[in-house]
């Protein structure tokens, strides 16, 4: 049971609702053998009714074999099985004109007239509603079931049923096959649903790692641009003066040094801006992040107060917990919450969602980063997210723990602590 419970806990939602729908299909397969086969072989006896009990299952197992290949078909993993379709529909009918002449030459009784109908029925049901898989486009897939249910009564009137019971027949097989198909286009288009909303979260993820890093680009072209252009023209204009031998060529150069001191400064100052995280509008942001990527996430706690190196720290913590719930999992739902514990600001992050596997040894550093894990570029290895945040935290004398936490959770707890440090009164009005 563990290693089976690991193995679905390991997939995504989309492979989960994949495998759902596949074994779904194969089902089919088992409830068509199950009501309509075993029946058959029960009511009638075993000779020869043993012979169409075993064609019954050998047309749920290719059904089963056409719904598997024309679901890879519907996902683009494959071409469209056309062969496979025609031989589905020439088997079904093979065994559904078998199942109406033994009912003619079969002997008398009702056990024998039940059993051959409703293999006839059934048959040609299941066949339509798998063969609706194969076929794209609401017209086909309308055309398959009526042309079944057309062929039920066409085939029935050639060998002796009557004209009502071919009607009837007809009538059955349309509403019967029109279910089963009407289910499983259902479940093909819901199962394209879930991939292309997935695809468009982690498409989210990535506009929005886009964005920072042209904003971070602007705001760096908007402070060198400026100098760079006036370092070329004075450099240019020195070199001029120089080649003249005239001595102001040394005033421009003193001054192209100034004004590469103060870029360089500027430039500091920019990426001093950026890594510098306020924890109030991290919690907001990653809050308003994660409710559009469709996890429900609590915030719990006030930061009003808290000194400015403990809010840069701490922001950071949340910032890349957040990336790393987006990136690297399956949660529904992550709580956030800050509170002072024994003179020190603790920021705890827990999710849900993340596989065993990936969860492993996180906590210890050594893992390979789970959902609230930290990896590398590669995927594995000690995760650089993991080593920045401990060596930021260690700055201002703060600790990081982050590891599994019960069947499929994950947990960051960081904290920092607050004594040595000038804090707003306020600070004291920190709750969990």
């Amino acid at each position: 049971m563990g290693g089976a419970d690991g193995w679905w806990r390991g997939k995504t939602t989309p492979a989960k609702v994949e495998t759902y729908t596949r074994w779904s299909f194969h089902f089919f397969a088992l409830i068509e053998v199950t009501v309509i086969g075993l029946p058959a072989f029960g009511k009638a006896g075993p000779a020869p009714w043993g012979w169409l009990a075993a064609l019954v299952v050998a047309h749920a197992a290719l059904c089963a074999l056409t719904a598997s290949r024309a679901l890879d078909w519907a996902r683009g993993l494959r071409e469209q099985p056309v062969r496979l379709l025609w031989l589905l529909g020439a088997a079904t009918y093979a065994v559904a004109v078998t199942a109406l002449v033994l009912r003619e030459h079969g002997g008398p009784g009702d056990d024998v007239h039940g059993a051959t109908v409703s293999v006839f029925g059934g048959v040609l049901a299941f066949g339509a509603g798998t063969l609706a898989l194969g076929v794209r486009g609401r017209r086909r897939v309308v055309a398959t079931v009526v042309g079944f249910a057309c062929g039920a009564a066409a085939v029935s009137f050639p060998l002796g049923v009557s004209g009502l019971a071919a009607l009837v027949a007809g009538f059955v097989v349309l509403l019967s096959g029109g279910f089963l198909a009407a289910a499983s286009i259902f479940s093909v288009w819901l199962l394209n649903a879930v991939y292309e909303l997935d695809e468009a979260r982690e498409t989210r993820a990535r506009l929005a790692v886009a964005e920072e890093r042209l904003r971070f680009g602007r705001d760096l072209h908007d402070v060198l641009g400026r100098n760079l252009a006036v370092i070329a023209l004075k450099s240019e204009l020195a070199v001029q003066l120089a080649r003249r031998e005239r001595p102001e060529a040394v005033e421009q150069m003193v001054e192209v040094q100034r004004i590469a001191q103060e870029s360089q400064r500027e430039v500091r100052a920019v990426v001093r801006g950026y890594r510098d995280a306020d924890l109030g509008a991290e919690l907001t942001g990653a809050q308003g992040v994660l409710a559009a990527a469709g996890i429900s996430c609590e915030v719990t706690g006030d930061t009003t107060g808290l000194p400015a190196e403990v809010q840069s720290a701490l922001g950071w913590v949340v910032r890349e917990a957040t990336t790393n719930v987006l990136r690297h999992g399956d949660a529904e739902r992550c709580a956030v919450g800050v509170r002072i514990r024994e003179g020190a600001v603790v920021l705890t992050v827990e999710n849900d969602g993340a596989a065993p596997a990936r969860a492993g040894r996180a906590g210890s550093g050594t893992g390979a980063g789970g959902v609230g894990g930290f990896r590398d570029g590669a995927g594995g290895g000690v995760g650089s997210g993991l080593v920045g945040l401990r060596e930021r935290l260690a700055g201002v004398g703060g600790t990081l723990e982050a590891g599994p936490v019960g069947a499929d959770g994950f947990r960051v707890v960081a904290s920092v602590p607050l004594s040595g440090r000038k804090t707003d009164p306020s600070v004291s009005g920190v709750t969990s």
